[in-house]
């Protein structure tokens, strides 16, 4: 994993003891991670600064929206069948940090950055599940974390390669490597408690 993600700071193992303790409200936290990203790719899909977008940004953007949906409808029947149903609020530090990264009105520059945070998320969230599928106990749970790593490593490798192919996009990697310096910061400041991108006690 290690090698694929380009994460500079990794999750501990207790991390995933303190979360799965609650694993209804995780199973809320996770859905609705799942249904922001959805909405995230449906919102980038009309960001290309040309009258005519390339043709893998909208397969990509509405492949990615299909499968974040997807993994939605499975999280909720599973939350369902466990007695717990999607809160009506949520909110994730994490990611609204990661925002707060983005130079809002700069053009290229803020749809690079948009691109990027949404790939540090995604890497961030394959990294959490393989720790997950790793630590979890119970099989339903431990099978649904497995399978997601994939598909999560894929969506990180999709925005991260549109960034760096945009018109008119300069200083990629040092931008890039700005953000990933400063996700260390901001996954390490987030409070403990049963949600994926939660901090470690």
């Amino acid at each position: 994993m290690k090698k694929t993600l380009p994460l500079r700071w990794w999750t501990p193992i207790r991390w995933a003891r303190q979360v799965l303790a609650e694993p209804l409200v995780l199973l809320n936290d996770h859905a609705w991670l799942e249904k922001k990203a959805a909405a995230n790719a449906l919102e980038l899909l009309n960001r290309w600064p040309e009258p005519n977008p390339p043709v893998n940004w909208v397969t990509a953007m509405t492949a990615i929206a299909r499968d974040e949906v997807e993994h939605l409808a499975v999280v909720t029947r599973l939350l369902a069948r466990r007695g717990g149903r999607l809160k009506k609020q949520h909110r994730c530090q994490y990611a609204a940090d990661l925002r707060g990264l983005v130079r809002l009105g700069h053009g290229p520059a803020e749809l690079m950055d948009r691109l990027m945070v949404s790939a540090l998320i995604e890497a961030r969230s394959c990294e959490r599940f393989a720790v997950l599928a790793d630590r979890c106990d119970d099989p339903v749970l431990a099978k649904l974390y497995g399978g997601l790593y994939a598909s999560e490593a894929g969506h990180y490798k999709q925005f991260i390669d549109l960034a760096y192919s945009l018109p008119q996009a300069t200083g990629v990697d040092e931008r890039w490597d700005e953000i990933l310096d400063q996700e260390v910061e901001i996954i390490t400041a987030q409070p403990v408690g049963p949600a994926m991108h939660s901090g470690v006690a």
